[in-house]
């Protein structure tokens, strides 16, 4: 096993895990665990429909929370705003670009519908939560462009780049920071932030493979990264643009705006993040990487029933409101938001 990175940015521990987020994570274990691991096992590409993507028209949203579609010609997308929070018109600069998780080939606007809601409720700003366009119809170069494209909407409504924090989970990680650096690279600004939730930074799946965590997630086995990888590199490859896609680790880093990571001790995409937090920190970027005692893959999406999702979602909205008022104040340094209500601090690995 590959010896543990040294890390430059200093993460966070969240200590605790409740009898809630354990059953969580006994239940995810049990089943969602050996789903994916007998799909990595097929010798052959199956892409099942998107079934949960309908089921999750059932879920509710947190109280009081409206929303309208939005046609972004290529994908659609959903402009969402929580109970009291106004937008460009009731003077509130700010707003967030949201991108849902699913490995670039599940979920979607209904799944993640409950979670941007409480996001924006925590953040006190509205946000664009994006249906983007997914494999095997689409490779994730597209997905991206989706990402860009939706940034350009909020600002032809008004929104200025400096006041728009770009979040994700999961995938949608990836593409937080993939179109942070797309749009500093079109010369449009930079965002206020980014914030990420268990990201996806990395296809190469070699860091993951020799991580501490690589067989204790619960959601995920290691050996799904391999299947993810080489199915994204045929789909590249049939659309002829194999080499050319660059995971956001490697992408340049140093003028990226401030960013929070948050990840749970025992998710193999920890390797993930660690990376990125290093990177970034090295490069010069602040970021707020918090690590959350055996929490699994995007707990803040239960937020209903684990008290430690709900705390997850607090930070965020502390995140993002310390950004726009850091926009308020032109002269303040750009630095990440204090830590908050973390039970302790470390240094080193988190077992």
């Amino acid at each position: 096993m590959a010896p543990h990175l040294a890390l430059a940015a200093e993460p966070r521990f969240f200590r605790g895990a409740s009898l809630q987020s354990k059953l969580l994570g006994f239940g995810l274990r049990h089943t969602v665990r050996p789903i994916i691991d007998a799909w990595t096992r097929l010798p052959f590409d199956v892409f099942p429909p998107n079934v949960i993507e309908t089921a999750a028209r059932l879920l509710p949203v947190h109280e009081g929370t409206r929303w309208r579609h939005v046609d972004l010609n290529d994908c659609g997308a959903e402009w969402l705003q929580a109970k009291g929070v106004s937008d460009l018109h009731g003077g509130n600069t700010g707003a967030i670009l949201y991108f849902h998780g699913g490995a670039f080939l599940t979920c979607g606007l209904n799944t993640h519908r409950r979670l941007v809601s409480r996001i924006s409720y925590a953040s006190a700003q509205p946000v664009l939560n994006v249906g983007y366009r997914q494999m095997p119809y689409e490779p994730i170069t597209e997905s991206v462009a989706d990402g860009v494209n939706a940034f350009r909407w909020l600002l032809d409504q008004g929104y200025a780049a400096r006041d728009i924090t770009i979040a994700g989970d999961s995938a949608g990680g990836y593409l937080a920071f993939s179109v942070a650096r797309a749009v500093m690279d079109n010369d449009w600004g930079q965002p206020a932030g980014v914030v990420a939730l268990s990201p996806l930074l990395d296809f190469d799946p070699t860091n993951k493979q020799g991580h501490r965590n690589a067989d204790r997630c619960q959601t995920f086995p290691i050996g799904a990264f391999a299947k993810l990888h080489e199915v994204s590199g045929r789909m590249d490859s049939r659309r002829g643009i194999s080499g050319s896609r660059v995971c956001p680790v490697d992408m340049p880093l140093a003028d990226m705006p401030p960013a929070l990571v948050q990840i749970g001790s025992r998710e193999v995409l920890m390797a993930d993040a660690e990376l990125m937090a290093n990177r970034l920190v090295s490069a010069g970027v602040p970021c707020d990487l918090q690590v959350w005692d055996r929490q699994v893959h995007v707990f803040q999406a239960a937020a209903a029933w684990v008290p430690e999702a709900r705390t997850a979602i607090e930070e965020i909205g502390t995140f993002v409101r310390h950004l726009a008022a850091r926009e308020v104040d032109t002269t303040a340094p750009v630095t990440a938001p204090a830590p908050a209500s973390a039970s302790r601090r470390s240094r080193a690995a988190v077992r």
